[in-house]
């Protein structure tokens, strides 16, 4: 038998609730049909459910139809609950969207389409309370196009087959579809069905039961125990309740996940639950025993995925005087675990929790006086703030308390809004990769805060440059501690700037009232007029959340109820006001901007400013760019080379490429008294690196094996080209270095002294070999180009010079094969030649 899971998700009064009723009583799963106006139905058996005639847990009720048991889970419609919603998503086979036919799409219903587009799910339709609607069939479809073309009725195969090429092609070849056609496209997303009906009144409900046993298939399933918890919950006796989907191997009482043993196995239908021996894969089942899964946690072969939605708004909660504090936090806690968008702050005389509303203010209260008999205030309301930077720089952590060691240099620097927080391992010294995965792990483990306001930081890119530690004292926790400190330094180092909320609104009022409109957004973007027909005027605009959440009551109350604000999007921008805030980071102990050192057997706090003068790296460069170079061919003696160098550094120490070559040939010391001018070809080598696409890929995972291909590769042209080639790079490895000149097969490789870029290096040398030799530059820094040419050099891109290798490449290959022209063995191949 096929079983699938299939979530129901609607905008609250869509009739979501009658229509799961609707489902399990004509399947024949229940024997009567409750009404949430009544109070008696089958899900809605909470107390604050059927007291406020919503939705707010997600419930689970299973059917069987014809050849198919579906799982459906139940989920809230309401805004402030949409978290329980999206928790759910994970682990759909597939969806039931659910329009109000009187109201058509509303601006939640917009929020889970993207949801369901987030998290890949395919949906089925149902557009309701047909019985009581105004608008035709065709109106509402029409509606529902402005979420996809895609959704359609089934019964026109013509308009099915528009959805994709491939099932155009099949329905042009065959003037029809197949099931296993219509099938698989809608499980790919391609295919969205749409019924019309009431499920007040039972109608088209069991064709939505045909349909989805008809067009559905089942999901494929790992081998290995795996399993996506999407929920947390307490039964009435505190026991705690975790919410799995089993998407590999099977379950029973007394096997462990992650070391912790499951005591019982319950397959919940409603409010009632049988005790299961052994589940198996693609159930949704709820273990009892297991402590430390988390809601949005996974075991096994799964993967976690990211969240889409999150609170913006942040409440107090005080905690009375008089009352035990330690067992409220105990409560709070246990709501947190149901919860986890409610991201509880504890302080010395309150709890800071993210809500996402007023309603879900009041359950929380309500919950809190029903389980525990605790009153609870609600106090000041504050938007959840964001900070990140506006320049680029290098953090720096270091942690050496007595026997214990770890350095870290990451490079933070500011991404577009909304790209969020990216981590990259560039690591470019000889730091053991498994510290490397260490401080990658502990990057991505915590919510780093910004220094502003110690808000969340977002739309930075973290690259981690290099690190140090010690054979004997580094333990596992010194990088951690060095990682924290590094990125909290580096924002102390820079400038950040506070991003807040902003809500793309959607405000529709009589069109009496819009000079009072205008006049209530006049310190911010002025409103949009999409339509005014001088009765009802629509616009809309973007303005500040703080602003937009008191504003709907306000228009409720200058329109008289005939006036609405929805609020269809958010996204983070620049703060335009001043913003008071009494954060000081330097007094957050929990996350300090200056490192620990060790001088006398004794470590000690150095601030952030100051720790550029104490730290054991130098600082490190990071190329960004994929940038450009330059190239020609060109022939200098080694000898030649050497005076250059030593212009610029010095005499040098080293031995030169005479020392290792021999003495240079007679036909060279000729060849350099030609009254032509020879060739001296400069290479910036990380320009190079990151204009070709195959070596920035090696270059992400290792810098020095992508180096390492560069050299091999320009040495190979070199070979064809002949004359002296010099490839610069940025002495990144070097500690204190002077810099340095190492002569490699065929070519030269510079490393530039500690703080000379190699763009500096170039320049100096192009101007000091420009008056004796044709002297070819590759940078990609344009203001580079135009010096090095003001010196008398020429110049190339990157891409020309990769271009080039590459012909020079083939033609090497050409005249091998010219050279080396097969000699036949036997007389018969002779004869067939």
């Amino acid at each position: 038998m096929k079983e699938i899971v299939v979530g129901l998700l609607a905008h609250v009064d869509a009739g979501k609730t009658t229509l799961s009723e609707s489902l399990l009583y004509k399947s024949g799963t229940i024997r009567t049909q409750g009404r949430v106006d009544h109070e008696s139905t089958f899900l809605d058996y909470d107390q604050q459910e059927r007291k406020r005639g919503i939705t707010i847990f997600s419930k689970l009720s299973s059917l069987t139809f014809n050849n198919t048991k579906m799982t459906f889970i139940d989920t809230p419609g309401h805004v402030d609950f949409s978290g329980e919603m999206e928790r759910a998503l994970s682990i759909l086979d597939y969806a039931i969207v659910i329009i109000s036919g009187s109201e058509g799409v509303q601006s939640h219903t917009k929020t889970i389409w993207k949801l369901l587009e987030h998290y890949h799910v395919p949906a089925f339709f149902f557009v309701n309370k047909m019985d009581m609607s105004h608008y035709s069939e065709e109106e509402l479809l029409s509606s529902l196009h402005t979420l996809s073309d895609h959704i359609v009725k089934l019964d026109n195969h013509e308009e099915v087959a528009m959805c994709s090429e491939s099932l155009l092609d099949s329905y042009l070849e065959k003037w029809k579809l197949s099931d296993e056609e219509i099938t698989s496209a809608i499980a790919s997303r391609e295919v969205f069905p749409v019924l019309f009906g009431s499920a007040l009144k039972n109608e088209k409900t069991v064709e939505l039961l045909e349909m989805i046993d008809q067009y559905t298939k089942s999901p494929s399933y790992k081998d290995n125990l795996s399993g996506i918890v999407y929920k947390v919950s307490h039964d009435e006796s505190g026991e705690r309740l975790v919410h799995i989907r089993l998407t590999g191997g099977s379950l029973k009482p007394k096997d462990e996940i992650n070391g912790e043993k499951i005591n019982q196995v319950r397959i919940y239908q409603g409010a009632n639950y049988t005790l299961s021996k052994d589940s198996h894969a693609g159930e949704v089942v709820t273990l009892t025993g297991i402590k430390n899964l988390e809601a949005g946690d996974v075991f096994g072969d799964e993967r976690a995925q990211s969240h889409f939605l999150k609170p913006y708004l942040l409440y107090d909660i005080d905690l009375p005087e008089g009352e035990d504090q330690r067992r409220m936090l105990k409560h709070l806690t246990m709501l947190k675990e149901e919860e986890p968008l409610l991201h509880m702050k504890m302080y010395t005389d309150h709890v800071q929790v993210s809500l996402m509303g007023d309603v879900q203010i009041e359950i929380l209260k309500d919950i809190m006086k029903e389980r525990f008999h605790e009153d609870i205030t609600i106090g000041n309301k504050k938007v959840a703030y964001k900070e990140t930077i506006t320049r680029a720089v290098e953090g720096v952590g270091h942690f050496e308390p007595l026997r214990h060691y770890a350095e870290v240099h990451l490079y933070l620097e500011p991404l577009n809004q909304g790209e969020g927080l990216q981590f990259v391992n560039k690591c470019q010294n000889n730091l053991p990769e498994h510290y490397q995965r260490l401080i990658m792990t502990h990057l991505q483990e915590k919510e780093h805060l910004g220094v502003l306001s110690g808000s969340p930081i977002t739309d930075m890119r973290i690259t981690l440059l290099g690190g140090k530690a010690h054979d004997k004292h580094t333990e596992g926790g010194d990088f951690r501690e060095a990682t924290y400190r590094a990125v909290r330094q580096g924002l102390k180092s820079t400038t950040s700037i506070l991003l807040e909320p902003y809500g793309h609104y959607t405000l529709v009022i009589p069109s009496m009232h819009l000079s009072k409109a205008f006049y209530d957004f006049e310190n911010y973007d002025t409103p949009r007029i999409e339509d005014d027909d001088g009765t009802i005027a629509i616009l809309k605009g973007e303005a500040p959340l703080r602003f937009l959440s008191d504003y709907q009551l306000s228009v409720l109350h200058y329109t008289k109820g005939e006036g609405s604000l929805m609020i269809e999007e958010v996204a983070y921008s620049e703060v335009k006001e001043d913003v008071e805030t009494d954060y000081d980071s330097e007094l957050d102990r929990d996350n300090p901007t200056g490192s620990i050192f060790c001088s006398h057997g004794a470590g000690y706090y150095v601030k952030y400013d100051e720790v550029e003068n104490k730290m054991h790296l130098p600082f490190f460069s990071l190329k960004k760019e994929n940038t450009q170079s330059t190239h020609h061919a060109m022939t200098v003696s080694d000898e030649e080379v050497r005076r250059v160098y030593e212009k610029t550094y010095g005499k040098q120490e080293r031995k030169l490429a005479k020392d290792f070559y021999g003495a240079p040939k007679e036909a060279e010391t000729s060849a350099m008294m030609s009254k032509r001018k020879e060739d001296c070809l400069l290479v910036d080598g990380y320009n190079v690196i990151y204009a070709d696409k195959k070596l920035t890929e090696i270059a992400n995972e290792n810098l020095g094996a992508a180096r390492d291909h560069l050299v091999d590769a320009l040495c190979s042209y070199q070979g064809f080209k002949k004359g002296v080639l010099i490839i610069v790079f940025d002495a990144y490895q070097v500690e204190g270095g002077r810099g340095s000149m190492e002569p490699y097969h065929n070519v030269y490789i510079v490393y530039t002294k500690e703080a000379q870029t190699a763009d500096a290096y170039i320049e100096s040398a192009t101007k000091k070999l420009a008056s004796e030799y044709n002297v070819i530059v590759a940078t990609s820094d344009y203001a580079e180009q135009k010096i090095v040419v003001g010196h008398g050099a020429t110049r190339l891109s990157a891409r020309e010079l990769l271009l080039e290798m590459e012909a020079v490449k083939k033609e090497e290959f050409s005249t091998f094969e010219r050279k080396n022209v097969i000699v036949p063995n036997t007389l018969m191949e002779d004869l067939d030649r």
